[in-house]
């Protein structure tokens, strides 16, 4: 008996290295590029969120799928663009709700009314057939229909708010429509939406610690409505009050999402899982109206780096190097590919993935590979096109004129090249072009039928 005990320590830290890892992604919502101290911030308190980055990756040059939130999310969940599964607008954002019939855009009547094609094979379906458990906690926003539930998404848990920005404390969307859900029921919970999502997190570790597990917690936070924690006396958000706030509200509420982030990471060190757990932060878009998004210019719902260009953290002691600033160019889709490889899952995928598997790219000295980028974006009768390959990054906004930046040299895209570059802006038209020619086409075989 005793040669067999010794016998098991021996081999114990092989067979734990051999188990699949656990894998966390944290998701933010409209967050600054700026706005964590490890990417410069300096008035708000993140120093859990920076432990990733002290103890793992940071990216500088990461992207949102899309400037806006729902693209994003069908972006991660599916790991292909988002056009390819019908979703170019967030729902519920305004009343423009589109659905693509016969080649056009034609509005769908009801607000809550879209959501991710049944027929797109999910992040949580392709791990959960590879045995692990799977939970979502936070803002879903791919559907409020029941058919769109995330438990019939492939998730075995779901605790959150269907919709994109209801009230904190009431969880209620501001039109009287109730969001929070837990698994397909609708439920009644008394407090702050961020705190009750980061209880739920830590819970589900707790749970499942035997592994491996998938932990999704897409959070509300930092989108409006603002609101504050531990201030439950605050009025019921209205449409008129759902963009009011501050610097000083948005700042409490990124702390609050910092303290589950530390209480995520404590879990897994309780439960011994730090080493072989992957844990990931991001968000979804640029940041809005109280966020830094220095040095990069603009926000949210631009193409512009302050609408696309956002923070990204990867920590994995048991494989990723520590401390490592990476400029490779990445994009949220990625992270679906990358999951599935951490996770072993080398069947292919239903459909082709457009993002790639990252983990090559930083466990070694490699130097960052090129990549081409696309956005697009068509809000209140003003079209937005950008395309970034290298540091070069073309832009149309508005149709008006065509510009060309340098971003190496020039991250706040203040100077335009295209005059002295011509065929280099030629060149990223020309495929642009050819991309949205390619995304159009597919939207077309999703919607007219």
């Amino acid at each position: 008996m005793r040669t067999f005990f010794l016998l098991f320590l021996l081999l114990c830290p092989a067979l734990l290295a051999a188990q699949p890892p656990n894998i966390v992604f944290i998701l933010a919502d409209d967050f600054g590029y700026g706005d964590l101290g490890c990417m410069g911030g300096r008035d708000i308190a993140t120093p859990n969120i920076d432990r990733l980055a002290a103890e793992g990756v940071k990216f500088t040059d990461f992207y949102a799928n899309a400037p806006v939130c729902t693209p994003t999310r069908a972006g991660f969940i599916t790991g292909r663009w988002q056009q390819r599964c019908g979703i170019e607008f967030a729902f519920g954002y305004q009343v423009e709700q589109f659905r693509r019939m016969k080649g056009e855009w034609v509005p769908e009547p009801d607000i809550h009314g879209l959501g991710l094609p049944l027929g797109e094979t999910t992040i949580a379906q392709r791990l959960k057939s590879a045995h692990y458990a799977t939970g979502a906690f936070g803002k879903w926003h791919l559907g409020y229909k029941d058919e769109y539930n995330p438990t019939r998404r492939g998730f075995d848990e779901y605790f959150g708010e269907l919709l994109g920005h209801a009230d904190y404390y009431k969880h209620t969307y501001y039109d009287g429509t109730y969001a929070l859900r837990d698994g397909m029921e609708p439920v009644k919970r008394e407090g702050y939406f961020t705190d009750l999502i980061n209880e739920r997190a830590v819970k589900f570790i707790r749970d499942h610690k035997s592994g491996p597990f998938f932990l999704y917690v897409p959070h509300l936070a930092v989108h409006s409505p603002f609101e504050a924690p531990d201030a439950p006396d605050t009025p019921m958000v209205t449409k008129e009050s759902m963009l009011k706030g501050s610097r000083a509200i948005y700042k409490a509420m990124v702390e609050r999402m910092d303290k589950g982030v530390g209480m995520i990471l404590a879990e897994l060190d309780t439960q011994v899982l730090t080493e072989n757990t992957l844990v990931v932060f991001s968000s979804d878009n640029g940041g809005e109206r109280f966020s830094r998004n220095l040095p990069l210019f603009h926000h949210k719902a631009t193409v512009w780096e302050g609408g696309i260009r956002v923070p990204c953290l990867m920590r994995w002691p048991g494989k990723l190097p520590k401390g490592k600033v990476t400029s490779q160019m990445a994009i949220t889709m990625d992270l679906h590919a990358t999951f599935l490889a951490a996770a072993g899952v080398t069947e292919p995928a239903p459909k082709p993935l457009d993002g790639i598997n990252l983990l090559p790219l930083l466990t070694g000295d490699s130097k960052p590979v090129e990549r081409t980028f696309y956005w697009r974006i068509d809000r209140s009768n003003r079209k937005q096109r950008a395309i970034r390959q290298g540091p070069w990054k073309y832009i149309n906004d508005g149709n008006t004129m065509d510009l060309l930046f340098n971003l190496d040299d020039d991250i706040s895209e203040r100077t335009d090249l295209g005059y002295q570059h011509p065929d280099i802006l030629a060149d990223l038209k020309s495929k642009l072009k050819t991309w949205e020619a390619e995304i159009d086409a597919t939207e077309r075989e999703i919607w007219v039928k």
